[in-house]
C-alpha cells in the first residue's frame, strides 16, 4: 500500500508497505480517505517538533471508513462501511491522569503520527474504542480532530458570556479556537502577523483582527474601549510570543497555552503576579471535545469549507510539503486525499 513516511527532517518519502495484519477483536482495519496536514508534521519536517522521532509516518487528522472490524464491533457500535473520525491519542487508561479523565495528558501518551506511526497509508489498523462514527464527509472528519484541540482549549479556559478573548496565531489551532470561544465570549480578537490569515479570518468574519507588526496595545485597547481581554489564547507554539502574551492579559485574565515549544519560556514575576493570571496549558482533546466539535459540525453550526486551501495526492504531496512551512504560499488547511 502507497505509504508517505518521514525518514528525517526534510526527507519526506512515498514508500509501498505491506497492508496491516488482521485486527483483534477490539480493533478495526479502517481505510484512510483523507489526512489533515497540521502544525505538528510541519514542525516534524522541519525538525522542530517535541516529542518526536525519526523515521515516522505521519498523520493523526483522519477521515477513514471502516473495512474490516473486529469481532467485538457490536459493542462499539461500529460495522462494515462506516465513516469515522479518529482520536488518535493511545492512552493507558490506568495512570493518574487517566483515572481522572484526563485521557488527553496521559503519562504514556501515544499519538498517532507523532510517538508512533500515523496515518499517512491507504490502510491503518486501530482500536474501535478511538472511532467515532458520523455520516460527515470525509474532509470534515479529518479536521474534527484540529477543531477539538481548540475545543478543549476553550473548555479550559471555562468562558463567561461578558469575556473578551484574544486568540494568538491564526493557523488552523487557533481557527478552531476562535471558532468555539465565539460560541460562548463577548468578543473575540485575533492577532498574527500573516497578512493573509489576517484577510482569511476577516473575509470569513471569524474575529476582529490585530496585525502583530502594528501596534498592538494600542489596537486592542482601541476595540475593547481601553480594556485588555480577560482570556487569552497563544496557538503559536513560539517561544516569544507565549513570553509576550503576558502582555496582553487583563488583570484576574486567564492566559492558555494551546501551541507549545521545544524551547524554555520564562516570566517576570511581578507581571503575572500583580495581575494574578491564571496560566493554564491545554494538550490534545478528550473524547467529549471530540463529540462536541462532530456535533457543532453536523448541525452545520460551523462551516470550515473555506478552510480548505489546498489538497494533495500522495504522489504530489512528496513535493508540495515544504511549501506549506512558508507563510507565502498561502496555506489555512492542506489534506492529502487517498
Amino acid at each position: 500500500m502507497k505509504t508517505v513516511i518521514l525518514n528525517a527532517p526534510e526527507q519526506l518519502r512515498l514508500i509501498q508497505t505491506n497492508e496491516p495484519d488482521a485486527p483483534d477483536a477490539d480493533e478495526a482495519i479502517v481505510k484512510v480517505h483523507r489526512v489533515g496536514i497540521c502544525g505538528t508534521d510541519l514542525h516534524a519536517f522541519q525538525g522542530h517538533q517535541a516529542f518526536f522521532d525519526y523515521p515516522r509516518i505521519l498523520g493523526h487528522e483522519l477521515g477513514v471508513e471502516v473495512v474490516t472490524p473486529g469481532t467485538n464491533a457490536a459493542q462499539y457500535g461500529l460495522k462494515q462501511g462506516d465513516r469515522c473520525a479518529v482520536i488518535p491519542y493511545l492512552h493507558d487508561g490506568t495512570c493518574v491522569a487517566c483515572r481522572r479523565g484526563k485521557t488527553n495528558c496521559c503519562v504514556n501518551m501515544q499519538v498517532l503520527g507523532v510517538h508512533i506511526d500515523g496515518g499517512m497509508r491507504e490502510y491503518i489498523r486501530v482500536p474501535m474504542s478511538l472511532l467515532l462514527k458520523s455520516d460527515l464527509p470525509y474532509e470534515q472528519l479529518a479536521q474534527v480532530e484540529m477543531l477539538s484541540i481548540g475545543a478543549h482549549a476553550v473548555r479550559r479556559a471555562q468562558l463567561s458570556n461578558d469575556e473578551n478573548v484574544l486568540v494568538i496565531g491564526a493557523g488552523p489551532i487557533g481557527l478552531g479556537v476562535i471558532a468555539f470561544a465565539k460560541q460562548q465570549a463577548k468578543r473575540v480578537l485575533a492577532l498574527d502577523i500573516s497578512d493573509s490569515r489576517l484577510s482569511f479570518v476577516n473575509a470569513q468574519g471569524l474575529a476582529d483582527v490585530i496585525n502583530g507588526k502594528d501596534d498592538v496595545h494600542a489596537r486592542i485597547t482601541e476595540l475593547l474601549g481601553g480594556d485588555y481581554p480577560t482570556a487569552v489564547f497563544d496557538a503559536t507554539g513560539n517561544a516569544r510570543s507565549m513570553m509576550t502574551a503576558v502582555d496582553y492579559c487583563a488583570h484576574g485574565a486567564k492566559l492558555v497555552y494551546v501551541g507549545h515549544t521545544k524551547g524554555e519560556i520564562s516570566f517576570m514575576n511581578p507581571e503575572i503576579h500583580k495581575r494574578e493570571l491564571s496560566i493554564l496549558c491545554s494538550r490534545n482533546a478528550t473524547k467529549e471535545d471530540f463529540l462536541h466539535v462532530m456535533r457543532t459540525l453536523e448541525n452545520k453550526q460551523l462551516d470550515i469549507t473555506p478552510w480548505i486551501t489546498h489538497r494533495a495526492s500522495p504522489e504530489t504531496l512528496i513535493n508540495d510539503f515544504a511549501s506549506y512551512t512558508n507563510p507565502e504560499t498561502g496555506v489555512i488547511k492542506a489534506l492529502l486525499e487517498f
